[in-house]
């Protein structure tokens, strides 16, 4: 289905990265594995036949270039993305090419869209950040559930995980986003990011059966608040954690994930609820799966595959929901997302 086309992986290395090249290579892509360290990118060099190392660094322009010298599209799953993204995109931009990231960081993905946009639609090119589990199947999700709406009051994406191990590269990139916001958190509310120092509230959501009622973490605000107001006209975005997983992330004893299958998935499974509100009406979409960094894989991959065919909304620094459809996306996941509309 690739049809032999080469992809950069920058941070091929890394725990997404991984899954990104396995599913690239499944798909019929060619891989280039790309990242700083080349002693770390042998052993997903040895996961097959020819696959082709190349080594660059964010602060060295023209290894990036020598990088995605031949490719047709790079993804970037190196963060923490507040370092990685514009050094990547500016190459991309170079070399003529799309770029695609995971990055679930609020203010790198709000930097992308502020920084890039102009330049990216100038160039004809395509420039899609946060296409991931967070930023992308949450913008999916309220995409596909507003249907013909072109506006909403506010807009509920509910993460029901029953755990929540995170990798080395989750922790780095929370490090640096506590760091940008000072120990604030922040929520979107009146139509703009806002941070506060006080504490998140701990509600309860009704979940879609078998999950049920759950108690979250309220404002556990994540990337979907930079993607979905990005092209939807929704004032209120908010984002929930099922409190048992809020309480892995926070905590720093909580290991890394663990394989339990021969694709590398660890045994953590998700219920993601996204509810949009308009009126007295109410649209929902919910998506159910394992692992969401092994499913990240897929997600960014059918969004390389769309735009490489062709099957694009939009030029420029676009989110999951503006530049591609919605439903079908979803829909294409079925191996590895079941995706259901309630309206």
């Amino acid at each position: 289905m690739g049809s032999g086309h080469r992809v950069a992986v920058f941070g091929a290395s890394g725990h997404t990265g991984r899954f990104v090249v396995a599913e690239l290579r499944e798909r019929g892509f060619v891989p280039l594995l790309v990242g700083r360290d080349p002693a770390k990118l042998r052993e997903p060099a040895a996961s097959g036949p020819g696959l082709d190392v190349r080594t660059a660094s964010v602060d060295d322009a023209a290894s990036l270039d020598r990088a995605l010298a031949g490719a047709a599209a790079v993804v970037n799953c190196a963060g923490p993305f507040a370092t990685t993204a514009a050094p990547v995109i500016e190459a991309a931009l170079r070399a003529g090419i799309p770029y695609v990231d995971v990055a679930a960081e609020i203010e790198a993905n709000a930097d992308t869209f502020t920084h890039f946009a102009d330049r990216a639609r100038a160039a004809g090119t395509v420039v899609v950040p946060a296409m991931a589990f967070y930023g992308g199947l949450g913008d999916l999700l309220v995409t596909a559930a507003m249907g013909d709406w072109t506006a909403a009051d506010e807009a509920h994406i509910a993460y029901g995980l029953d755990s929540w191990h995170p990798t080395p590269g989750t922790r780095a990139a929370g490090e640096v986003s506590r760091q940008r916001r000072g120990g604030r958190r922040v929520r979107y509310t009146d139509g703009r990011l806002q941070y506060v120092g006080d504490a998140p509230p701990v509600l309860e959501w009704s979940f879609p059966d078998p999950m049920g009622t759950r108690p979250v973490v309220g404002e556990f605000t994540m990337a979907d608040v930079v993607t979905v107001p990005s092209h939807l006209a929704i004032p209120e975005v908010r984002t929930y954690m099922t409190v048992e997983a809020a309480r892995d992330v926070s905590a720093p004893d909580t290991p890394a994930p663990t394989a339990v299958d021969e694709r590398g998935r660890s045994a953590q499974t998700f219920l993601v609820d996204a509810v949009v509100r308009s009126g007295g009406s109410e649209r929902r979409a919910v998506a159910r799966g394992r692992d969401i960094y092994a499913v990240t894989a897929p997600l960014v991959v059918e969004a390389v595959h769309r735009i490489l065919t062709g099957r694009t909304r939009a030029v420029g620094v676009a989110s999951a929901g503006r530049i591609f459809d919605a439903p079908d996306l979803l829909r294409a996941l079925s191996a590895h997302v079941s995706f259901e509309l309630r309206r």
